[in-house]
Order: C-alpha cells, then sequence, then structure tokens
C-alpha cells in the first residue's frame, strides 16, 4: 500500500509540473509583447493629433495672370503703379482708360445737366395718292416713268405733252403733292423733285356684253391707284 500510495502520490505531482498555473506564464515573451501593444495603443488614443499642414501656395503663373488682367482690364505692372501713387492722384493708365469711356458715352454732361446728342436733319417728304382711277396699272406705269427723278417743272412739261389720257390724272395729282408741300411743311415748289411714282392695281369692275347667238363675253373695268412722294433738291 505504501508503494502504491508513493507511486500515486508522484503521479500527482508529476501532473501539477505538466500544467503551469497563470501567474507562471506572465513572464512569457509573447504575454509581454502583446501588453506593450496594448499600452502603445493606449497611449496613441490620449495623444491630441497635430494639426493638418497645408501645402505652400504656388505662385501665380504669367498665364493665369494674363487672363486676370484681360478679364478686369488692369494689368499687373498699372496695379503696382497704382499702389505707388499717392492717395487721390491717377496713373497714365488709369488716366487713358477714362478718357476712352468718356469717349464712348454719347452723352455729356455739363452743370449737372444731360445733352443729347444733335440728331441728323432728314429731309422732308411730302405725298399725295389718288384713289379709284379709271385706268389700269399698266397704262398709268408708262406715264409715270418718265417722270419719276424729275423736277416739278420739268414733271408738268413732261405731262402736258405726253398724249396719254391718264397723263391728265398724274397732272392733278402733281398739283396736290405741291400743294401740300407748300401749306403743310412750308417748301416752294421750284425747290422740290418727284422723289418717286408709282402705280398700284384696284378693284376691278365686272361687266359682260351680249354676243351672237345668245352668248356674253366678259368686260374688266380696271382702276388703279396713283402715288406721288415730293422732297427738296440736293
Amino acid at each position: 500500500m505504501a508503494d502504491r500510495k508513493g507511486g500515486k502520490v508522484a503521479g500527482d505531482a508529476a501532473t501539477k509540473q505538466d500544467k503551469p498555473s497563470a501567474e507562471e506564464g506572465k513572464g512569457t515573451p509573447e504575454k509581454v509583447a502583446a501588453e506593450a501593444a496594448e499600452a502603445k495603443a493606449a497611449e496613441t488614443e490620449a495623444k491630441p493629433k497635430a494639426p493638418r499642414k497645408r501645402a505652400p501656395r504656388k505662385a501665380a503663373t504669367p498665364k493665369a495672370e494674363a487672363t486676370a488682367a484681360e478679364e478686369t482690364g488692369v494689368g499687373k505692372e498699372e496695379a503696382e503703379a497704382a499702389e505707388k501713387a499717392p492717395a487721390g492722384q491717377k496713373t497714365p493708365a488709369a488716366k487713358t482708360r477714362a478718357r476712352e469711356t468718356a469717349e464712348k458715352k454719347p452723352r455729356t454732361r455739363t452743370r449737372g445737366k444731360t445733352e443729347e446728342p444733335a440728331t441728323p436733319l432728314t429731309r422732308p417728304v411730302v405725298r399725295a395718292q389718288a384713289k379709284y382711277v379709271r385706268t389700269s396699272a399698266r397704262k398709268a406705269r408708262l406715264v409715270c416713268d418718265h417722270i419719276r427723278g424729275k423736277s416739278v417743272d420739268e414733271a408738268f412739261a413732261i405731262l402736258a405733252h405726253t398724249s396719254r389720257a391718264v397723263s391728265e390724272d398724274w397732272r392733278k395729282l402733281l398739283q396736290s403733292a405741291v400743294a401740300n408741300a407748300e401749306h403743310n411743311h412750308e417748301l416752294l415748289g421750284d425747290d422740290l423733285r418727284v422723289a418717286s411714282a408709282h402705280a398700284d392695281e384696284g378693284p376691278t369692275l365686272k361687266r359682260f356684253r351680249p354676243r351672237a347667238m345668245g352668248r356674253a363675253t366678259r368686260i374688266r373695268k380696271r382702276t388703279s391707284h396713283l402715288t406721288i412722294t415730293l422732297t427738296p433738291k440736293d
């Protein structure tokens, strides 16, 4: 029994030596490395983050300066000259720019008033029209082509020696246009010329003529609108 007890005691002792306790494993290299990593992580979290450094700003390139000068109308040299100039004094470039701006403006101010630019004088145009004249527009155009661009005296002479019946209607219309110029625009008839003369078609009257064997043919009685405009001579 004693041997058996002794053997049992020895076996128990060997079993205890094979299974080390938790306190014995504290000094192992794996345990030390894990504790160091945890301590380092804790220090990193507790340490405040350093401010982020910004990259230095690049100087403006000549191309960018040229683009800015085109947009603003002020070059780099002009800007430096404006900074060096004393307060209240304009640089030569600024004076030139102000003069160009003043030339572009159509109005100028004097003593708080705005002066309107002088408008060019336009020649008056006198107009007279006769409607529903009992003649065709084609026949009327054959006469008005002769007086277009002529002076009033020449136009009266041409119409007086024209053998067509519509020339009398043109003569009356020309007299009406001269009267309008003298009465409404205070112009002299001798200083006027025929600027334009034209004939437009008016409404056509339809009539019928009886023919043989009970038939009827259409008759077209045409009308025209005559227009004359007068203007002073050059």
